[in-house]
C-alpha cells in the first residue's frame, strides 16, 4: 500500500449509519458489524440463503410464481440455476410494480441532452411509451426469443426499447454507440438480431454526427436483420432506405400502437440481456443475463452499496452498450428511483458542463469512471464551484482502479467532504459488483471495504491458497444470481460451455478467477482497526521485471501524483536480461511542453517510490491513451502498437483510434 493511502479521509456521521438499509439488514442477523456479518456469509450456506431471502424481501419484488428453490447447483456452482422455476418479470418489476403502488407519478426518468434541452416521464407516461413500443414489436412479428439490438446512444428511447424488449420476453442485444459497423456486424450476428433499433444521427460538441453510412454497410454485413427502428430528426434529410430492410420511424411506429400487448411471463432465469465483452483476441463474448438474476443483482448493489431509496435521482455517465447502462436503467427503476441521462459530453460546451447537469437535475447519486475526473479535474476547482451540488449525496466510481490525487480531488471537490465515494468493481459477466464500499464506514483513497454480501470473494496466490497480505488473484467462490449463464453460442438452445468454463473457473479449480490482481491492508480508523480491499490492475497486465510482479496501477499512481502529468499507462514488455521491463507512457496538462528536464523528474519520482530496481525503462510523451467510451485504458494496445505487434486483436471497444497513431509516434 502506497503512504498516500494509509489514511482515513472520511468518516460516516451517526445519523448515516443509522438509517443506511445496510445497517437495517446486518442488525436483523444479530451480527455486530459489517465483517461479522460477512464473516456468517462467507461459512455458511444456511445463512447465505437466508441474505438472500430477507434482502429480496426488503425490495418487495412481484413474482408471478415462486420458486420452488432458491438456487440449483446440482451441475456445479459454474451452472448454479436461481430462483428454480419462478416466474418474474424485469419490466414489470420497473413500473407496473410501482404504479400498483401509488407512485405513478413520481419521476422516472429524465434525460438532458448536450444543447440543455431535457425530457422527462414518471412512472405511468414511461409505462405508456414502453407498452405503445412492446405492442409495436408484436405488430411487427418478433416473439418471445427474438434477439433485438439496441444502437442508441444514452437517450429516453435506449431505455424505452431496453424494457419493450424484455416486456414481450425478447432479448435485449445493446451495443456501444460508438461503435463501427464492423463491430456492431460481429455481435449482431453472432447475436441473431432481427430487429434494431438506431438513430439517424447524434450531436457530439455541437456536431451532427450522421450515421447512415454505417448503418448502410451494417445492414450489408448483417442479412439476418429484418426492420429497422429509426429514431430521427425530422429535419434530417433525406431519410435513409434500404433496399431489402423494412424501415420504421420511431415516432410513427410507436403512435400507431394502441399500447395493447400481450405481456410475456417470463421465467425467473429465462434469457433477458445478451452483452458482449471483448477479449484481448478472438471473437467477443456474448454473456447472457436472465430476467431475475441481472436485475436483482443491480437491485441488491444499488440498495446496500449505494443506499438508494425511491425518488432519489442515479445519474451514472455511461453507454448502454456498457453493463452499466443496463444495470442503471433496471437497478435504479427496481428501487423507486429516477434514472437519470446525459446524453453528451463531460466538458462541452464549456468544463463544468457535467456539474451543471447535475444541478440542474438535482442528482443525488453521481456515478463516473476515475479517468472521468482525471480529465475534469485538469480544469480546475473553480468549475464545480459554480453549481450547487449539495443535493449529491453518494458518489460513485467504477471501470478501473484509482490514484490518490483524483480521488481526493473528486471526494472534496464534488463531494464536498460530506458524499463518501462507493467505489465499485465487478464486470459485465458478473451482472454488478464484486467489492464495494457503503457509506456507513470510514473511507480510504481508492479502497474497497470488501466483498458485496452475497460475494464469497477471496484473495489468492498462484496455488489458489488464500492470503491475508500482499498482491494476488480475485477469485469467487460459489454462484450469484447475476452471473452469466455460460457465454452465447449462436443460438437461444445453445451455450458455449467450453469457453465459458475456460474463461472463468479453469485457473483455479472450481472457484472463478476474475483476472484481477487484489490487495488488502488494514487501517486504523476512529472505530478502531478496519482491513481495506484495492484493486491493483488487471492480472493479465502484470509486470515481472526481475521476479518482482507489480502491476501498471503502481507506476500510474506515482506519475499521476506529479503536478505536470495529466493521466499516465504503463506496460511491460519483454527483457533478456530481467524478463520484463517497464515502458510508461504520460499525458501532460494543457501549457506543459515535453522536455528532457521533466522526464528526469518523472524518472526520480518513481525511483523515490518505488525503487532503483523497478525504474522504468523509458518514458514517453503521448497526447492521448487509446481508451474505451466508458474510460478504460487499453494497455494492451498500447503494448502492442509499442512492439509493433502484427495484430492488435480486438478493437473494436477503442474509442480514439488517433491514440494508436500518437503512441507510435512517440515510439
Amino acid at each position: 500500500m502506497n503512504d498516500d493511502e494509509a489514511q482515513i479521509i472520511w468518516q460516516p456521521d451517526v445519523a448515516t449509519i443509522r438509517d443506511a438499509h445496510v445497517t437495517q439488514l446486518i442488525a436483523e442477523f444479530g451480527a455486530a458489524n459489517y465483517a461479522d456479518f460477512m464473516q456468517q456469509l462467507q461459512r455458511d450456506d444456511q445463512a447465505l440463503a437466508q441474505f438472500y431471502e430477507r434482502v429480496l424481501a426488503r425490495l418487495g419484488l412481484d413474482w408471478t410464481r415462486p420458486w420452488s428453490a432458491l438456487c440449483d447447483a446440482s451441475r456445479g456452482a459454474q451452472f448454479t440455476r436461481w430462483f428454480v422455476d419462478a416466474g418474474f418479470q424485469a419490466p414489470a418489476n420497473c413500473l407496473e410494480r410501482w404504479i400498483a403502488r401509488g407512485a405513478g407519478g413520481r419521476e422516472a426518468l429524465v434525460c438532458e441532452h448536450e444543447d440543455g434541452r431535457s425530457t422527462s416521464f414518471t412512472y405511468e407516461q414511461l409505462r405508456a411509451h414502453v407498452h405503445a413500443v412492446a405492442s409495436a414489436l408484436q405488430r411487427a412479428g418478433i416473439r418471445r426469443g427474438d434477439r433485438i439490438g439496441i444502437w442508441l446512444p444514452m437517450v429516453p428511447e435506449a431505455a424505452i426499447a431496453l424494457l419493450a424488449i424484455g416486456a414481450i420476453g425478447a432479448i435485449a442485444v445493446p451495443a456501444f454507440s460508438g461503435y463501427g459497423a464492423q463491430a456492431l456486424a460481429t455481435r449482431f450476428t453472432d447475436a441473431g438480431v432481427r430487429l434494431l433499433f438506431a438513430t439517424q444521427s447524434f450531436v457530439r460538441r455541437g456536431k451532427t454526427v450522421a450515421t447512415g453510412d454505417i448503418l448502410s454497410e451494417l445492414l450489408q454485413l448483417v442479412p439476418g436483420i429484418e426492420q429497422l427502428v429509426l429514431l430521427r430528426n425530422e429535419s434530417e434529410q433525406p431519410e435513409f432506405t434500404h433496399a431489402r430492410v423494412q424501415i420504421h420511424a420511431w415516432t410513427q411506429w410507436a403512435s400507431e400502437s394502441t399500447g395493447d400487448f400481450i405481456a410475456c411471463d417470463t421465467a425467473a432465469d429465462e434469457p433477458y440481456l445478451l452483452l458482449y465483452t471483448s477479449g484481448s483476441t478472438g471473437q467477443p463474448k456474448g454473456v447472457v443475463h436472465p430476467h431475475a438474476g441481472f436485475a436483482i443483482k443491480a437491485a441488491i448493489d444499488q440498495y446496500l452499496c449505494f443506499d438508494l431509496r425511491p425518488g432519489e435521482r442515479m445519474l451514472w455517465y455511461t453507454d448502454m452498450g456498457w453493463m452499466m447502462g443496463p444495470w442503471l436503467i433496471l437497478g435504479t427503476l427496481t428501487l423507486g428511483g429516477t434514472v437519470v441521462l446525459y446524453d453528451g459530453t463531460p466538458d462541452y460546451p464549456s468544463p463544468d458542463r457535467l456539474w451543471q447537469v447535475c444541478a440542474r437535475q438535482r442528482v443525488t447519486h453521481l456515478g463516473v469512471a476515475p479517468t472521468v475526473i482525471r480529465a475534469l479535474a485538469t480544469y480546475g476547482e473553480s468549475y464545480p464551484q459554480r453549481h450547487d451540488l449539495r443535493q449529491i449525496r453518494i458518489l460513485g466510481s467504477t471501470g478501473e482502479p484509482w490514484n490518490t490525487k483524483p480521488y481526493r480531488w473528486y471526494a472534496e471537490h464534488i463531494g464536498g467532504g460530506r458524499a463518501p465515494i462507493i467505489n465499485y468493481s465487478g464486470g459485465t459477466e458478473i451482472g454488478g459488483g464484486i467489492l464495494g464500499c457503503f457509506p456507513t464506514m470510514p473511507l480510504a483513497p481508492n479502497a474497497f471495504h470488501g466483498p458485496i454480501p452475497g460475494m464469497r470473494a477471496d484473495i489468492v496466490d498462484p496455488m489458489g491458497q488464500s492470503m491475508d497480505s500482499g498482491v494476488g488473484e480475485l477469485i469467487l467462490r460459489g454462484s450469484w444470481p447475476g452471473m452469466t449463464q455460460s457465454l452465447w453460442a449462436g443460438a437461444l438452445d445453445r451455450r458455449d460451455d467450453r469457453r465459458y468454463l475456460a474463461a472463468y473457473w479453469e485457473r483455479f479449480a472450481g472457484v472463478w478467477a476474475h483476472g484481477d490482481w487484489a490487495e488488502r491492508c488494514r487501517l486504523t480508523a476512529a472505530s478502531g482497526e478496519q482491513e481495506f480491499w484495492y484493486i491493483r490492475g488487471r492480472s493479465d497486465d502484470t509486470i515481472n521485471v526481475a521476479g518482482k510482479r507489480v502491476g501498471p496501477a503502481e507506476f500510474e499512481s506515482v506519475l499521476g501524483a506529479d503536478p505536470a502529468v495529466r493521466e499516465a499507462a504503463a506496460i511491460g514488455v519483454p527483457d533478456t536480461l530481467k524478463g520484463d521491463v517497464v515502458v510508461c507512457f504520460v499525458c501532460l496538462r494543457a501549457n506543459i511542453e515535453p522536455s528532457e528536464d521533466l522526464r528526469r523528474q518523472l524518472f526520480q519520482r518513481i525511483e523515490a517510490a518505488l525503487g532503483h530496481a523497478l525504474r522504468p525503462k523509458k518514458i514517453l510523451f503521448v497526447s492521448e491513451l487509446p481508451r474505451t467510451r466508458n474510460q478504460k485504458i487499453l494497455r494492451r494496445l498500447i503494448r502492442a502498437c509499442y512492439l509493433n505487434l502484427p495484430s492488435l486483436g480486438d478493437i473494436s471497444s477503442l474509442e480514439n483510434p488517433t491514440a494508436l497513431a500518437a503512441i507510435a509516434a512517440a515510439v
